[in-house]
């Protein structure tokens, strides 16, 4: 089967490129045949065949050559004879000015040389235009996805009923495919069809029409079987919204029809103003339709509708044939009755992704922190995310014009969104520059020894520090008195301009007496004007008793922590004596965490110095980076014990008090009872529990990616700078870089790259000018966009006039064979790239189904209504000879419903089961059918075009 895949690929080619030498071998020998006449005659040469149309329409086709016999049926007048040299130089043409290109002059006694030279200088100019025109319908599409990503802010119910607020975007993705997206892929097909009609005074031309016919062929037979065969090998796309397909298939059908119908059998040659205004209506009615279709109104609510789990194990609404379950999953949902609000569903689908997607990176990454997972994450996210036909347009042509893929900018955004995001959650201290000044305690607690002599107290000031500011403070006693437990004190404290905080000092008193641990107050007061005091604004001082051992407790029975917190350190702490060195055993314990998976298993032993008041318990909290965790251990500390006097601990207490132990109860002195009740002991909280939970931080945050988590910002541009560095800049155009393969090292740019920048180099720059998208949400950007497309597209009809002209092509062969082609490549690597990395097949199938539709009932509804509205106006009627485009129109309508008989096929054959892709036979032979009904197709109206062929 590979030996089939060469010849089948150049088939196209082959037959364009024979097809081209015939038609130019043929056209310059009517040309050679009669220039020895061209002085005589040119006076004739610039007479237009408009009048003789009007007269008679269906005197299309003049003699081709001197000598030939005279059309059958022919009864007019002005019949032209077989001698007549006139009717030869009609056939030879001579260049009429266009509308915006100047005529390459001298027009007369022109050689087959310089018809040749002419015609080849005229292709490439027009090559170099439709890249051009590629770059700026880019800058439109990208300006169209700014309009369609426009969110606004809802609320919808989680799972367990708690309110979610998220951002989904007010146009239907239906809607935006049909409308704004088609006519940025067609703009210029549309435009060219309209400006011919302006720069024809009004009256008809083969050039618009004939470039939407032959687009719409090379679009459906070629782009789906370039696609067909492009899908690696064992995989396939389906398209995923059939019902919208098949809509827009038939509409695409339909629209071709009906063009037959008022150009040969309603009004023949003759298009009424209410045929082009119904042509025209057709449009609003197709996306109509296809939305009604899409969200399941009038009678598709009556259809039968079932629900699938798709692969991440949501519950979604499926069509008939494409229930995808599994018979696990079936069976847990066969009496569901509706699933959940689909803006709910999308993100909370989305949000599982982005779980899914962070724990293997960690798995692939350990050594990462979270911060470099989550920013790898945001970058998976926004590349495997759902894309656009605008998308895919504008990867093609950055990749055709050395501009690189759009990876770079999606790891731009990636980082761009982690920053942001971090931002709101952890504001920095420039984030209150602004605020009032506010000074306090810090910290607000001391816990001091009663031998510690004196300490420092920390006193700071944020927000406003530029003036001088002074604040008060003064002792208060609580279980502590002063004079007795402690000196005292009171004062001013001064802050000049730029100093943040000062200090003080308070002195503690020692004793030999036997305490409970007591405390004390400082209090701030009286502050200087336009300072707030905020808490703590009262710093509480404990004060612990050294003359005994200590009473050894957890402070709190509770805590509560994330499970990102890596090392979570619980304190154990000792009051009530801080005298010699004690031993504390710890140990955790599980409850419904469990050791190895949620924390590590800890043990050991807190070793308490002299006066020493707290020691730590390290405990890991393995992090799993989950949405919903809930989970919990214990951790327990044992009894206490003294320390004995050894090469490790230096401590005479323990052996003190085993000597008073031995003792007689009536020999004990008071301080020898003193000296027992100092014993160390262990207080009321002696196990704690742990409980773990998500962290909240990590949920903000993925709720917050997710949101941003938007590949269409990664289209537009937010300055005039991006716009001219992107333009300056060569970026390879590596795949890998797309696959998000972070295995394959960053490439260099190639010679193609740089050849293809410089070539594309005044285009890139030149459109660095049209105004950011970010600029009134993209809306300049459109307006803009648009008017510098149909400025291009008028050069570009000049071009192609001129083109067929110089080399005697007719206008209709130029449309359907060369113009056709040009507006087209874009959306074929387009289409190729989205059948390589889309899912579904809709980007490639639907698209170019609907993009036909459009462009009918758009590009020529508008353009002949324009054209019959003015006729009326002036008392004529609008006169389109059915011709070529009539013929071509009947032959594509025919070979358009063999080409969607054929991916219905596809579809519903169970050996292949998808529209594109699949076995390799059936895939190329499918292939291969759709390549020759275009090559069929454009070889047939060719040839009907120089009436070796007549209908």
């Amino acid at each position: 089967m590979q030996l089939l895949q060469k010849p089948i690929k150049s088939i196209a080619a082959c037959a364009l490129f024979l097809v081209f030498i015939y038609t130019t071998a043929q056209s310059l020998a009517q040309t050679k045949d009669v220039s020895r006449d061209y002085s005589q005659s040119y006076s004739r040469l610039n007479v237009t065949n408009i009048s003789q149309s009007r007269n008679s329409h269906s005197r299309r086709h003049l003699l081709q050559a001197a000598g030939e016999e005279q059309v059958e049926g022919e009864t007019d007048d002005e019949d032209v004879k077989p001698d007549d040299p006139g009717a030869d130089m009609e056939e030879v043409r001579t260049c009429s000015e266009g509308l915006v290109l100047p005529l390459w002059m001298p027009q007369k006694n022109i050689s087959i040389g310089d018809r040749l030279i002419r015609g080849f200088v005229y292709f490439l100019f027009l090559i170099y235009l439709f890249v051009g025109v590629s770059i700026i319908a880019d800058r439109f599409m990208a300006s169209i996805e700014a309009i369609t990503s426009i969110e606004r802010t809802v609320v919808v119910r989680g799972q367990n009923g708690e309110k979610q607020t998220m951002h989904v975007r007010i146009w239907n993705e239906t809607v935006a495919n049909l409308t704004l997206m088609a006519l940025g892929s067609s703009a210029p097909e549309i435009l060219l069809s309209v400006i011919e009609i302006y720069a024809k005074d009004f009256e008809s031309g083969d050039l618009g029409p004939g470039t939407i016919v032959g687009s719409a062929a090379y679009n459906l037979f070629m782009i789906i079987a370039v696609c067909m065969i492009w899908i690696p090998a064992g995989e396939v796309r389906r398209i995923r919204h059939l019902r919208v397909f098949i809509v827009t298939a038939v509409f695409s059908i339909f629209a071709y029809v009906w063009l037959w119908l008022i150009l040969s059998v309603i009004s023949p040659g003759i298009i009424e103003v209410w045929e082009a205004i119904v042509t025209l209506l057709f449009f609003p009615v197709t996306v109509i339709w296809a939305y009604i279709a899409e969200r399941r109104l009038l009678v598709y609510k009556y259809m039968d509708k079932n629900y699938r789990v798709n692969k991440r194990g949501t519950v979604v609404a499926g069509e008939h044939d494409q229930v995808e379950m599994d018979a696990e999953k079936a069976r847990t949902i066969v009496n569901f009755q509706g699933p959940r609000s689909s803006d709910a569903e999308a993100f909370d689908e989305a949000r599982r992704e982005y779980i899914t997607v962070l724990s293997e990176l960690r798995q692939k990454y350990p050594e990462a922190d979270l911060e470099q997972l989550e920013m790898m994450t945001q970058e998976q996210m926004i590349s495997r995310g759902s894309k656009s036909r605008a998308f895919y347009r504008i990867q093609a042509t950055r990749k055709m014009v050395g501009s690189g893929n759009l990876m770079r900018k999606i790891q731009e955004r990636a980082h761009s969104d982690l920053t942001e995001v971090k931002a709101q959650l952890h504001p920095t201290d420039d984030d209150y520059d602004d605020q009032p000044t506010r000074i306090y305690f810090e910290p607000g607690h001391y816990t001091v020894m009663e031998n510690c002599g004196e300490f420092e107290v920390r006193v700071v000031r944020r927000g406003d520090i530029s003036n001088y500011s002074t604040v008060e403070f003064e002792t208060q006693d609580g279980t502590a008195s002063a004079g007795t437990d402690y000196v005292g004190k009171r004062g001013v404290l001064n802050f000049p301009p730029g100093v943040d905080e000062q200090r003080f000092k308070i002195e503690v008193i020692d004793d030999d007496i036997f305490e409970e641990d007591e405390c004390f107050y400082i209090r701030l007061f009286n502050p200087s004007e336009s300072v707030f005091l905020t808490v703590p604004q009262i710093a509480t001082i404990m004060i612990l008793d050294d003359d005994h051992a200590g009473i050894f407790a957890f402070t709190e029975s509770n805590f509560e922590i994330s499970e990102s917190v890596g090392l979570y350190e619980i304190h154990v702490m000792r009051y009530s004596g801080a005298r010699g060195t004690v031993i504390v055993p710890y140990w955790t314990e599980d409850d419904t965490a469990v050791a190895g998976r949620d924390y590590e298993m800890a043990r050991g032993e807190l070793v308490f110095e002299n006066n020493d008041t707290q020691q730590i318990i390290t405990i890991p909290i393995l992090e799993q980076s989950s949405y919903e965790k809930d989970v919990s251990l214990k951790v327990h500390i044992g009894e206490p014990r003294l320390a004995p006097d050894s090469a490790h601990y230096h401590d005479e207490l323990l052996a003190q008090i085993q000597e008073v132990e031995q003792k007689s109860p009536k020999d004990l002195t008071e301080l020898d009872r003193i000296l027992l009740l100092s014993k160390p002991r262990n207080g009321e909280l002696t196990t704690t529990h742990v409980r773990i939970r998500e962290s909240q931080e990590f949920k903000a945050t993925v709720d917050k990616l997710v949101a941003k988590a938007n590949v269409s910002a990664v289209l537009g541009t937010s300055s005039w700078r991006e716009q001219f560095k992107d333009a300056l800049t060569v970026v390879p155009a590596d795949e890998s870089e797309f696959d998000g393969d972070d295995d394959v090292e960053e490439e260099v740019p190639g010679c193609f790259n740089y050849i293809s920048h410089f070539i594309c180099l005044f285009w890139k720059v030149l459109f660095a000018f049209v105004p950011p998208t970010d600029i009134c949400g993209g809306y300049v950007t459109f307006v803009v966009s648009i008017f510098v497309i149909g400025v291009i597209t008028a050069v570009i009809g000049d071009a192609a006039s001129y083109f067929g002209c110089a080399l005697n092509i007719k206008d209709s062969v130029t449309a359907i064979l060369f113009v056709a082609l040009g507006t087209s490549i874009p959306d074929t690597f387009a289409s190729m790239i989205a059948a390589k990395h889309d899912e579904g097949a809709d980007n490639c199938i639907g698209n170019v189904t609907g993009s036909n539709a459009v462009n009918v009932f758009l590009g020529i509804g508008l353009a002949w209504s324009i054209a019959a509205i003015y006729h009326m106006s002036h008392g004529m009627t609008f006169n389109v000879e059915p011709g070529t485009i009539g013929f071509a129109v009947g032959l594509f309508c025919g070979e358009a419903l063999i080409a969607v008989a054929l991916i219905m096929f596809r579809r519903w054959k169970k050996s292949i089961g998808a529209e594109l892709g699949g076995p390799t036979f059936s895939k190329y032979v499918s292939a291969a059918i759709l390549m020759f009904l275009w090559v069929f197709y454009v070889v047939i109206c060719i040839l009907e075009a120089y009436d070796i062929i007549r209908v």
